[in-house]
């Protein structure tokens, strides 16, 4: 059966290839973004998530479209890098409000329509930095270690309706923010993956897909690394 699917960011990057891997398997997707361009299939809607009205209205939109959303891949973030001392009151807002508080809305509405269904799947795309943590980037590593304490708790909360919570921790992805690097600064983080290489996007939203699937029905509140070996231990 075809389901209603959202990814939030899904214009690029490991949004948009677990948006097009849904879309391919013939679910109905719809994807949000800040500034358009979801691949060609999906429902394409603006939607910041600091917005909690914008929130319930794109959630509106895919219901009246789609049907209440059975998948949400909440996806969409943002980075503000740069060292403790240097690091903005706004820096550190900007990026709690979007990747963890933005998660929490997106959560909220999509259990709405969930619980009356009894059934549904929140997956939630971390980093290995929430795990690892990383120099420079205390705001984005704390959103993301926030989203599995969330997880877990909703796991626990709506389970008896047979919706699983799960997070997908991503390391380094071969995405438009990882080629602006330095050569030698990519040779550097190679050398630290067992794998000796970057995921592949698609590589991310396979997992999605299995999270997503009846194969992992009995899985819950997990914390799925997909790092290469990176976050080992954690």
């Amino acid at each position: 059966m075809s389901r209603s699917v959202l990814v939030t960011g899904g214009n690029r990057g490991i949004g948009r290839a677990i948006a097009e891997a849904f879309i391919a398997q013939g679910d109905q997707v719809a994807v949000t973004t800040r500034s358009g361009g979801a691949p060609d299939g999906a429902l394409d809607l603006r939607c910041d998530i600091t917005d909690p009205d914008a929130v319930d209205a794109a959630f509106k939109e895919i219901e009246a479209a789609h049907g209440p959303v059975e998948v949400l891949v909440a996806n969409a973030g943002i980075t503000a890098d740069t060292l403790v001392l240097r690091m903005t009151e706004e820096d550190w807002s900007s990026v709690i409000d979007t990747n963890l508080t933005g998660s929490f809305r997106l959560a909220k509405r999509a259990a709405k329509g969930m619980l009356r269904l009894r059934r549904g799947r929140i997956i939630l795309i971390s980093s290995v930095v929430g795990l690892l943590g990383s120099a420079g980037q205390v705001n984005y590593a704390a959103s993301k270690a926030g989203l599995v304490g969330m997880a877990r708790s909703l796991a626990r909360e709506l389970g008896s309706r047979s919706i699983t919570t799960n997070v997908i921790a991503p390391g380094f992805v071969e995405t438009e923010m990882t080629a602006v690097l330095p050569e030698d600064r990519q040779a550097e983080i190679k050398k630290q993956i067992p794998l000796g290489r970057y995921a592949a996007p698609e590589e991310i939203a396979g997992t999605a897909v299995w999270l997503a699937s009846d194969a992992a029905a009995y899985v819950t509140g997990a914390v799925i690394p997909v790092d290469g070996g990176l976050g080992m231990g954690h």
